[in-house]
């Protein structure tokens, strides 16, 4: 039976690294990463991303449908990593996307891994404990990442909060949380 997982922290906490961790040898693994190289700190960092992960995995870069490309990997894959919501909410406002829309797509994401369709791991920022955002786009930011990571931990089997490069288990599976996640 496919399971799902959240793995969320803070900036530098080990998510990434922790989410390939366990995965490393399964033999089909599909990596959607949702960064886009738009300057040369972005594109050393997805450089240095690709060579950490085994090279017999199939890396899919989407930076504004995953969940589309995610349905089409049944076939494909027993496993697939989404690195990172953070980024793709982030290119979502950039993009101009309505926050209605932002949320829609999170609803969805969260839909696609309540249908196991494969095994699925979600890297996320906790952006909810830092300090206040100066700008009103830095507060909008924010506050949908937190909507969509609401989502994303109410529909996962798992979740797991990084601190320091070390993983505290916030939801275990058969262990549910019957939380109904925030709105706008």
């Amino acid at each position: 039976m496919a399971t799902s997982h959240f793995i969320l922290g803070g900036a530098r906490s080990g998510k990434s690294r922790f989410a390939l961790a366990g995965l490393r040898d399964r033999p089909r693994v599909a990596f959607v990463a949702t960064a886009q190289p738009g300057d040369a700190d972005m594109a050393a960092r997805i450089v240095r991303h690709r060579a950490e992960r085994p090279r017999h995995w199939l890396t899919i870069e989407e930076p504004f449908a995953p969940v589309s490309r995610l349905a089409s990997l049944a076939r494909e894959a027993d496993a697939v990593v989404v690195d990172c919501v953070t980024v793709w909410v982030a290119n979502l406002l950039l993009r101009g996307d309505a926050d209605g829309a932002i949320l829609a797509a999170g609803d969805e994401l969260a839909a696609l891994a309540e249908r196991g369709l494969f095994d699925l791991t979600l890297v996320s920022n906790e952006v909810g404990e830092g300090v206040v955002p100066p700008t009103a786009d830095g507060v909008r930011f924010r506050d949908l990442l937190g909507f969509v990571n609401q989502r994303l931990a109410a529909a996962c089997d798992q979740v797991t909060l990084m601190v320091a490069g070390l993983p505290v288990a916030i939801k275990t599976a058969g262990r549910g949380h019957d939380v109904t996640p925030q709105t706008a």
